[in-house]
């Protein structure tokens, strides 16, 4: 009788174990529909006086997102931003739509990224030319990529037109100008692209 008990007590553990660890299986693949994989963020901008670099980084606090400057090989100094001088760098560069300045700095992990902020300042009422060498460095298939920008003028409408027809096959979501916004302005516009 002894040996009876000691058998049918080993057989109600056993199957007390494999109710608990399916029932503990069924609460974790729940767990994982209810929270999906969380998304890899990076906010990568060009930056030549600073303004961008400053938007760029408070977003990407905000956004709990990796941080990447686009750095072009050779650095824009004042005279090759002299937007009154055609013959300035950034007036040549700007008026050759086949313009692509060489970047430094390449990212190897692209790959791991989800959603990408992109920043620049916006020339000549659209995206510098440096951006079509980020945007013709790396492969966004299945990536959503989002404009950003600052300005002292023009709006991000054009930038965002021309970045579509130049990139049709990326996942484009709306971009914003980022003038003078505060923390909270951008966890607004962080949280409305979720």
């Amino acid at each position: 009788m002894k040996h009876l008990f000691v058998a049918i007590m080993a057989l109600a553990a056993i199957s007390l174990g494999a109710c608990t660890q399916k029932q503990s299986e069924q609460t974790s693949s729940s767990n994982n529909a209810q929270n999906p994989k969380e998304m890899k963020t990076l906010v990568a901008y060009f930056s030549a006086s600073g303004v961008t670099k400053g938007v760029a980084q408070k977003l990407a606090e905000v956004a709990g997102a990796d941080l990447h400057e686009i750095t072009p090989e050779k650095r824009y100094t004042d005279a090759d931003l002299d937007w009154h001088n055609k013959q300035s760098r950034s007036s040549v560069e700007m008026a050759d739509k086949n313009s692509r300045p060489a970047i430094t700095d390449k990212l190897v992990n692209m790959a791991d990224y989800d959603v990408i902020y992109v920043g620049f300042p916006i020339w000549w009422y659209t995206a510098p030319t440096i951006i079509n060498t980020f945007m013709e460095s790396y492969d966004f298939k299945g990536k959503t990529v989002i404009p950003f920008a600052t300005s002292g003028g023009s709006t991000i409408e054009q930038a965002c037109k021309d970045l579509k027809a130049a990139y049709p096959d990326v996942n484009w979501k709306d971009g914003k100008l980022l003038n003078n916004a505060t923390a909270t302005d951008l966890q607004k516009w962080v949280d409305s692209n979720k």
